[in-house]
């Protein structure tokens, strides 16, 4: 299986693990000029959530949760303000950024504000 593939295929066992979780999925893949957000949803206590999905096939290069560094938050957090700019219907809601860590058995480990984005 190709990265695209693998990518494609952990983000969706992230979503169905948000989805049991009650969290509403709004879009998924979205690439705008300032970078790309895997998926966008709306938890079950209606906030806008950013979710970055990692995965890793084995413990060599790290754990999951630990390939979200500054540079891409830096991106995630400029094409979320870029997202809420076009869809000015989610200007309103509190925004939160998660990291869900997919592993090779599909186990998940999802961090709730995992970072925060300062204006």
């Amino acid at each position: 299986m190709n990265n695209r593939k693998t990518g494609s295929y952990h983000e969706t066992v992230a979503i169905e693990y948000l989805t049991r979780k009650g969290y509403k999925i709004i879009d998924r893949n979205v690439l705008n000029k300032c970078g790309e957000i895997d998926i966008i949803c709306l938890s079950d206590k209606n906030e806008l959530v950013f979710a970055e999905v990692k995965f890793r096939s084995s413990d060599k290069a790290g754990d999951p949760l630990e390939a979200v560094d500054a540079r891409k938050i830096r991106k995630i957090c400029k094409a979320s303000a870029a997202y809420i700019n076009y869809h000015r219907e989610y200007s309103d809601y509190q925004v939160r950024y998660d990291v869900i860590g997919v592993y090779e058995n599909n186990e998940i480990k999802h961090i709730e504000n995992a970072f925060y984005y300062e204006v």
